[in-house]
């Protein structure tokens, strides 16, 4: 699963099934062995079978290397995705009930009034790059307002995880960094608590001790911001892309969150989950599965799995059955957050720029692709140059003031650069 066969992640998963089935013997970078599950079916079964295949990986039967780009994926660590059992229990419910406290109608204020902060600062210019300049930023200055981050540090902290999570040289000193702001966080809150995310983890009866809650922080933070940019900015190259969406919604045949269902489904924020182990020597589809044995969720493979979507140019609105979100024990306990985010902020954004659209061909934007994921990493747009809004209060739109946003003042490596140019897959199939 690298190298220039897997480049082309849909046509590698169309192979691997031709050859091997629903479940193909895969080799990871290094060389590691591993099972990837292209099934849709096969997926939920691993999904929510946890006696058969653990969140562990303590238990798996290879040792990396040192060195391994593996480790940060699947070294275990004292938290709730490597954890089964009566362990998860406790830790998931100290995060689906601070989850739970979350004021979804507040949330969506903020995300309405940063939304137009954001524009505000490009659009007198009649362009932006709609990842770096919107994308990237708004679900880190959400997530930060929920967490008890102050305003200050939201964009630099966005910054650090968009470093880490590309795995650049400054990957570990970005890690240190978002360490530094979690542990600074709970700090502050065990002296000051309010009511926020953090301070919600360290009065929860589970009894998290205060290195579990700074690696909860650091770990939903990290899921929270790079799952919502992505899915973001998806679904923003697919409306303004894909002839299906531009002119149904053009044409006010299709909602917003029928778009959105349709990239959780064709190009959802992670592509492959790794954290998976099999407890026990077991079969799944026809393949024979060791004790020990890695077995990855394919969540990008089982959602176009041939037995659930024969015809991939059909549309999947109102259909939530993606794998996108994963389910079972392990199924992401802040969807409907990331996705009323991405939803009211892409609403809120084509409403100021009624007239945007791409500035450059479709062939020119650009994708890195990881292991267990694919980042959309420009999206140039032209539109009308507008003036700021203003709030009803006639002072610029922002949640506390009219201060500009803060730069992202910390430092991390250059963007990669492109890889090879070619059309969204979806594009090839449907023209």
């Amino acid at each position: 699963m690298y190298g220039p066969e897997a480049e082309e992640p849909y046509a590698f998963y169309a192979k691997l099934r031709q050859e091997h089935g629903s479940v193909a013997p895969v080799l990871l970078p290094g060389d590691v062995p591993a099972w990837l599950v292209l099934g849709h079916r096969e997926n939920l079964e691993v999904m929510r079978s946890p006696s058969l295949y653990c969140n562990d990986s303590r238990i798996w039967n290879i040792r990396l290397q040192p060195d391994s780009p593996l480790l940060p994926m699947t070294a275990w660590q004292p938290m709730l995705a490597f954890a089964d059992a009566a362990e998860h229990a406790r830790l998931r419910a100290a995060v689906t009930e601070g989850l739970a406290q979350f004021n979804r109608h507040g949330m969506r204020r903020y995300v309405v009034r940063y939304t137009h902060r954001l524009v505000d600062n490009f659009a007198s210019a009649g362009r932006a790059d709609l990842v770096a300049d919107f994308a990237e930023k708004l679900p880190i200055l959400v997530m930060a307002r929920q967490f008890g981050v102050p305003e200050q540090d939201a964009l630099p902290l966005g910054a650090a995880v968009r470093d880490m999570v590309k795995g650049t040289e400054t990957a570990l000193q970005s890690n240190q960094f978002v360490v530094g702001v979690m542990q600074e966080l709970v700090k502050r809150k065990k002296e000051r608590p309010g009511e926020d995310f953090a301070s919600w983890l360290l009065r929860h009866e589970s009894a998290l001790t205060d290195d579990e809650v700074m690696e909860h922080l650091r770990h939903a933070i990290v899921a929270a911001t790079e799952n919502t940019t992505n899915l973001i900015a998806n679904t923003l190259r697919m409306v303004m892309t894909d002839r299906r969406f531009r002119s149904s919604l053009s044409g006010g045949a299709m909602t917003l969150p029928d778009a959105l269902d349709q990239v959780m489904w064709d190009a959802p924020p992670l592509t492959v989950v790794p954290t998976r182990w099999a407890t026990g020597d077991t079969r799944l589809g026809t393949q024979e599965i060791k004790a020990g044995d890695l077995v990855m969720l394919g969540l990008a493979a089982g959602n176009v799995d041939p037995e659930i979507r024969p015809d991939l140019s059909r549309p999947v609105h109102g259909n939530r059955s993606h794998l996108a979100f994963s389910s079972g024990p392990h199924e992401c306990p802040g969807q409907d957050i990331g996705r009323a985010i991405a939803d009211t902020g892409i609403d809120t954004l084509l409403a100021r720029l009624p007239d945007v659209q791409l500035s450059v061909l479709e062939d020119e934007l650009y994708v890195t692709g990881s292991l267990v994921s694919s980042r959309l990493n420009n999206l140039p747009t032209r539109f009308t140059p507008q003036r700021p809004k203003k709030d009803s209060a006639g002072g610029p739109s922002s949640p506390s003031s009219a201060q500009p946003l803060p730069a992202a003042a910390h430092s991390v490596a250059p963007a990669p650069a492109p890889v090879a140019v070619r059309k969204p897959w979806w594009r090839r199939l449907f023209g």
